[in-house]
Order: C-alpha cells, then structure tokens, then sequence
C-alpha cells in the first residue's frame, strides 16, 4: 500500500491541499485551511454579496437550526447516496448530506425495506432524511416517526421517475401548490427539527411553477428549498435554468439551495454569483467523484487548480466505499450494489474500459482489491 492509500484508508488524511501537495486533514477539511490563502486570481473576485456570504450559516432557526460548516451540500440519490458514500462525502467536504428517497407509506407501514434506508452513522451528521409521498397525515406520521435520528426533514418534490410521478408524488406536487402548502405545514406541526423541501423548475417542459410552490412552501413554515434547475420533463438532460433558481432566490426571505450543472469548483462559483444563491448541493457531478466537494470548497474561499486524486487515490476510496458496505450488508448485497459504484470511480480510466465485464461481475472485496491493483 502507498502512502496515498494509507492516508485516505486511515481516515485522519482525506484530500490533497493543491498548494502544499500535503494531505488536509479532518480539522483542515472543516474550514480552517481553505480560508487561510489570500484571493490571487480575478476569477474569483465576485461581486460583494458573494463575499457577503460567510462560509458557515443555518439551516432553521432556534434551538434545532443546523449548523452548516461551508455552502456546498451533497443531494439525495436513490441507489447512490446510501450510508457507505455518505460517510464518504462528508469527509470530503460535503456540508450536509441526505438519506436515498424514503418512502412515507412504507414507513407507515413499517416496511423493513424501507426502513433500512434510514441507517446512518455518526459520520453523517448533520443529515436530513428525505421522505416522498402525497398524503399530508401520513408524511407527516413518518417524519414524526423518524425525527429523533435525524437533523431535518427533506420532502422530496422534485422527483421525475414515472412510477413515483405516477403515484401524484415527486414533480407532480408541483401541480398542486395548496396541497404543498398542506403538506409543508402538517409535517413542521409534527415535527421539531427544520423541514425543507427539494422540487424543480416545473414538471412539464414549458413550465416555470418553482416560485408558486416554493412560496406556498415558505408560507407553511419550510426552513429552506432546494431547485434543480430542469423541469421533470427534462429529467437530466438539456442544462438546467439557473435564472429560475435566481427568481426563487429574490423572492423568498429563507435560503434557497441551488442544484443542477454544479459540476466543479467553477461551475458553482458562477451559481452562487448568478442566482444569488444561499447554497449549491451536487449530485449526479459526485458519484465516483467524492473530490468534488473539496474542489468547491477550495473554489467557493477563491483558491484554484484543485488537482485530481491520482489513479491509487481512487481505487483506496472505492475500497473503503466496499469495505464499509460489506461490513453493513454481507458480502454478496454488497458487493452486487457496489457494482454501479465501482465504474462511476474507475469512469474514463484505463481499468474500467479494459475490466469493465469483471468489474460488473465481482462478487467479493478480494476480488476488487485484484482488480484494482492490476
């Protein structure tokens, strides 16, 4: 093992600092370290009221607001942004992370499947849990529910996947705005701790509801939004409108998150300074790429160059990715899971295009390690 792999297996040394060549350590990783160089470069010379914006802020108020330690959030993923990876990104830099989309109903009826999605470990925190669904009793039951392990509620309005938009849940809230309204304010009566939601641009391809259902979201008590820039329509095509996000932004009074095209350090530079934006949170840009969220935050404190974690860098990570999931789930879900992980990691290198068919097909964490080392 080299001394980039024993660094990111320890858990102490987690991403390279692009001046020194030194590993960041936890401690650095949380803030200290990247504000510690002077603004160099023109690129980052903002306008005032990015610079206005100090790294740590709140989600809520009162005695449950979340502490956030910088501006760049990881988003919810089904099949993606289970506890393994998680843990993976907050090390990294992400600010706060999410549960995969869980389900209301399944939660009410106390189905194990659904249940299991809520595991989490103390590396998490702060985590929200991200429920869906379009019953107000009952997401508002389950956020009760689940409150206690959790810093907040996030209610997923955004989804574009057929068999939930099918089911009147995800974008097709986006129709209704006085049933968001309904939802928002039943589940901050049941609940103690900050409610959010996530939704779009609008569900069809002409539309723009972010606004409407936003503010009926705010008027309900919601602690913050988040918008993905696409319509449902779009599902993850095309680019997404950040004008959108910047109108939501203007008009609301708390913080708006923006989503969608945050594929670097210079892409959200650019979010917050157009939209104005009180956040910006990754998600497809992430998978594979945990990096990225130190990238941001270097970029986010005006310092440039981030360099790439070298091909040793990668496969130590996605081992310990494994390591993790094996040890919660057994070997073979895990391993089977991995699967998806593993490519999204090794994406564009060597190994992936020559082992793609071996790769798709381990089934144990020693046959990884093989792989990986070849």
């Amino acid at each position: 093992m080299n001394k980039d792999q024993a660094a990111i297996l320890s858990g102490d040394h987690l991403a390279k600092d692009h001046l020194s060549g030194d590993y960041l350590t936890k401690g650095q990783l949380t803030g200290e370290s990247l504000t510690e160089q002077p603004l160099t470069n023109d690129l980052f010379l903002l306008e005032e009221y990015f610079f206005s914006k100090p790294a740590q802020w709140e989600i809520g108020t009162g005695a449950h607001a979340v502490k956030l330690e910088s501006r760049v959030l990881s988003a919810p993923m089904a099949g993606v942004t289970d506890a393994g990876y998680r843990r993976i990104l907050r090390r990294f830099g992400a600010a706060l992370t999410y549960t995969e989309m869980v389900s209301a109903k399944g939660l009410h009826y106390h189905n194990e499947n659904t249940r299991f999605l809520l595991k989490h470990v103390p590396e998490d925190k702060p985590i929200f849990v991200q429920l869906f669904g379009s019953e107000p009793d009952i997401i508002a039951e389950a956020a009760a529910m689940v409150q206690a392990d959790f810093d907040g509620i996030d209610i997923n309005m955004g989804c574009p996947a057929p068999k939930i938009v099918s089911n009147h849940d995800g974008s097709a809230l986006m129709d209704k705005p006085e049933l968001v309204y309904d939802i928002v304010k039943m589940v901050c009566q049941a609940v103690e701790i900050p409610v959010t939601i996530k939704t779009r641009k609008g569900r069809r391809l002409e539309d723009n509801q972010a606004l409407e259902v936003c503010l009926a979201a705010q008027e309900a008590g919601a602690s913050a939004v988040t918008i993905h820039g696409r319509t449902a329509a779009q599902m993850y095509s095309g680019k997404a409108d950040w004008d959108v996000i910047r109108q939501v932004k203007e008009a609301l009074h708390i913080p708006v998150i923006g989503n969608g095209d945050v594929v670097s350090g210079a892409a959200a530079v650019r979010m917050m300074k157009e939209t104005g934006c009180d956040g910006v949170m990754v998600g497809r840009a992430c998978q594979g790429n945990p990096w990225i969220f130190a990238e941001i935050r270097a970029a986010l404190e005006g310092r440039e160059g981030f360099p790439k974690p070298s091909a040793e860098e990668v496969a130590a990570v996605c081992l310990e990715q494994a390591a993790f999931e094996v040890a919660c789930k057994g070997e073979d879900m895990a391993m089977r899971e991995m699967r998806p992980h593993i490519m999204s990691y090794l994406k564009g290198s060597k190994n992936a295009a020559r082992k793609k068919r071996e790769l798709m097909q381990v089934r144990t964490l020693k046959e990884l390690e093989l792989l990986l080392k070849d």
